[in-house]
Formats: structure tokens, C-alpha cells, sequence
């Protein structure tokens, strides 16, 4: 009996692991037909911390379904806390660990090291996002601090094939081949000796994936009936006409209103191969081209402060609560200034935003004043988010150098 007469709150891990294990029973035979995956199933003993890699949606119930023996609580974006019913069956299920994208993750930390000390495991994301380009991203800098304060066993985990066959920002999945499997077990005698920097530096190395490397030398098609719907969701410069936001997909087709256009074909290659063979060439083309602007309108801010970059209308602007309550401020329109956003007739500068991120392809997370606050585009809309995201980042990258 705890104090004042109340009752201790009860341990939820028994009913979360039988759950899991009932879901599992039902689930993986459906999982591996959907996604054609295999799986090498490796036993770990004692509490793990598992760091996969990141490259769908879908990555918590790949990864959750290849370890059938290992029961792992999930760190996951916060919004998850704001879908309604679904939130609170999932939480009553799966117990997962709230982060905010664009916001402190001290709580999530906290969470972790007590799950381990319980005795639980943990899936962690350290790239924090599932790749828009195919390729393996940084991971968080204080994830090998973590690792070593936690006490856990590290298990690093390779998804390879899943970018092809669910991309972040399609709609679809196209059917072909996904392997999971570990990759490395660093026991906690073995972690004490090394620093976090090499930590993290064993992370990335073991969790490295480039799709279109491994396409290019293992081709696998990935059929499906509308392999590059949502590609504007990322690609918003024409390499024709250079124009932002006039880039347009239907079926197997990305073009733009100058006329270009082009096929993204089953192998994952754009057809024809020029000006650019994958989805990871002509994204880092145009954060180039994104950079350059960037820097070009910085230097002149005085006299093209007032002038807009770019806008969208129609978008859901919400303000989140410390109790992941969504409260709706309004429909607008989003127009990004050389300094600063607006949203309606509210305006953030940029110098006062401390983070941005996103959630899927339809969802910008920023903080201002200690206020965290949700962007969300309708899933088919055509309107390209990421652009304010690659603004905000390179606007930190020039000012970081001034």
C-alpha cells in the first residue's frame, strides 16, 4: 500500500509482454507476406538497448516481428500520444516511449535508463527519423552517452530493402525483398571501454544502409501501382526549369509544368538517368540549390527581408501541449521569410525557433518560446513540407559560421 492509502500503481510490463507475445503469434506470418521479408533470429540475453536502422514507417513492426523472443518497449515520436482511441490502445498494448520531434527528449532519457534498470529492452531510432533518400543519416551525438549510462547490452540491427519497398514519402508499398538481422552485440563490460564518440561511431558503421548501392548490386524489382506517388513530398526543384514546387506525380511519373519529366522505375532508378539516377542524387542536388539560395538571401537580408521564399495554403496549424492535447489554432497559410515563418498572422522568427523536424511526409514540428507547435499538409495534397525543414537547416549551418 503506498502512502496517503493509495494504491501502488501496478507493473504494466507482465500484461505488455503477453500482449506482444499474442501479437506476435497472430501477426508475423502476415508481416512477412506483406513485406516478402526474412529474418536471422539471434537470442541476446539480459536488458538490450536495439539500434536499427531507419528507412520506413513501418520499421517498429519489421523490427518487433524478427526478434520472436525479445520483448522490446519502442521509443516513438510523440504524436503517436495524439491519434485519439488508436493512442490509447497502443499505449495499452505497447507501453511505447513518447519523444518530441523538434522538442526536449530529457523525459524520453529518463524513461529509458528506468526500463533498463527494470530489467526491460528497448528499440531505439538514433537516426530519429526513417531516411528520406535512402540513405543512413547521423545518429543523435548523446546516444552512446546513453548507452553507457543505461547499463544495457547494445544490439545494432540492419533493415536492407525496406527504402525500396515503403519509402517515407510514398503512399504505397511496392512488393520485392526486405532482409533484417543483427549485426553486432556489445556486452556492458565491452562498453565501458569504449567512449561514447566510438560508440556511436560503432553505431553508424554497423546501421549503415544505402539503398540504391545495394540495388545497384543486388537488383531486386519492387512492383507496385504507384511507385513515385508523394515524390513532391521531397523533390521540390525542377533540375529543368529550376522552379520550386511545380513538380507534380501520378502513377510511375514525376514532371513539371515546364514539360520535364520522368519515370521512377521498379529497379528504384529514374528513367531516363538524366540529370539524376536516383531519389538520393537529385535530393542532395537541390539542398545544394536550396543552400545556395539560402546563403544569397542571408546576405542581403535587409534588403529582401519582406520579400516571401515560398507558401502554402490550406495547412492545420496546431499548438501541442505538455499533455500531448492538439489544440487547433487555425487553417493557413505557411510562407517562409529570408528570417523568419508566418503562419496566419503569427510570424517566428527564425533565431527564436530552437528545433524543427518532421513526422512522415505531412508533418513540420517546430519550437518557439518554449511553445511546441504542429504544421500538417492533408496526405494528398501535393504540398512539399520539407523545404521550410532544409531552410531552417541551412539558415543554422550560415549562422553557425558567422
Amino acid at each position: 500500500m503506498a502512502r496517503n492509502g493509495k494504491k501502488a500503481a501496478k507493473d504494466p510490463y507482465p500484461r505488455h509482454l503477453r500482449l506482444w507475445r499474442f501479437c506476435y503469434a497472430i501477426a508475423h506470418r502476415y508481416v512477412e507476406h506483406k513485406f516478402n521479408i526474412t529474418h536471422d533470429e539471434q537470442d541476446v540475453e539480459g536488458p538490450i538497448i536495439l539500434v536499427p536502422n531507419h528507412v520506413t514507417n513501418w520499421d517498429p513492426l519489421i523490427v518487433g516481428m524478427s526478434l520472436r523472443k525479445k520483448h522490446c518497449y519502442f521509443v516513438a515520436t510523440e504524436h503517436i500520444l495524439r491519434l485519439g482511441f488508436l493512442s490509447k490502445v497502443l499505449n495499452f498494448v505497447f507501453g511505447p516511449i513518447p519523444r518530441p520531434k523538434g522538442g526536449s527528449s530529457l523525459d524520453s532519457i529518463r524513461k529509458i535508463v528506468d526500463h533498463v534498470k527494470r530489467g526491460h529492452s528497448i528499440c531505439l531510432f538514433a537516426e530519429g527519423e526513417a531516411t528520406w533518400d535512402g540513405k543512413s543519416q547521423p545518429i543523435f551525438p548523446a546516444t552512446g552517452k546513453l548507452i553507457r549510462l543505461s547499463g544495457a547490452t547494445l544490439v545494432t540491427f540492419r533493415i536492407e530493402g525496406g527504402y525500396l519497398s515503403l519509402p517515407r514519402w510514398n503512399n504505397g508499398q511496392r512488393r520485392g525483398a526486405v532482409h533484417s538481422h543483427v549485426v553486432h552485440i556489445y556486452r556492458p563490460d565491452q562498453l565501458k571501454k569504449m567512449s561514447p564518440q566510438e560508440i556511436n561511431d560503432a553505431i553508424e558503421t554497423d546501421i549503415f544502409e544505402d539503398a540504391f548501392a545495394r540495388q545497384t548490386a543486388e537488383p531486386v524489382a519492387y512492383r507496385g501501382k504507384t511507385p513515385a506517388e508523394k515524390l513532391e513530398s521531397l523533390l521540390y526543384y525542377c533540375p529543368a526549369c529550376k522552379k520550386l514546387g511545380t513538380l507534380r506525380s501520378e502513377r510511375e511519373l514525376l514532371s513539371c509544368s515546364c514539360g520535364f519529366r520522368t519515370r521512377f522505375t521498379e529497379n528504384g532508378f529514374f528513367a531516363p538517368e538524366e540529370p539524376f539516377k536516383t531519389v538520393y542524387e537529385w535530393a542532395h542536388w537541390q539542398q545544394e540549390e536550396m543552400n545556395k539560395r539560402c546563403e544569397t538571401v542571408l546576405k542581403d537580408h535587409v534588403s529582401q527581408r519582406d520579400e516571401a521564399l515560398f507558401s502554402d495554403d490550406m495547412l492545420r496549424f496546431n499548438r501541442v501541449t505538455v499533455t500531448h492535447e492538439t489544440i487547433l489554432l487555425g487553417t493557413v497559410r505557411l510562407t517562409q521569410y529570408p528570417d523568419r515563418i508566418t503562419l496566419g498572422g503569427q510570424a517566428f522568427q527564425l533565431s527564436g525557433i530552437t528545433d524543427m523536424a518532421m513526422v512522415q511526409e505531412c508533418r513540420l514540428l517546430f519550437t518557439a518560446e518554449g511553445t511546441y507547435y504542429e504544421v500538417l499538409s492533408e496526405k494528398h495534397s501535393g504540398v512539399n513540407l520539407k523545404k521550410y525543414l532544409d531552410y531552417f537547416h541551412c539558415v543554422q549551418a550560415v549562422r553557425s559560421q558567422i
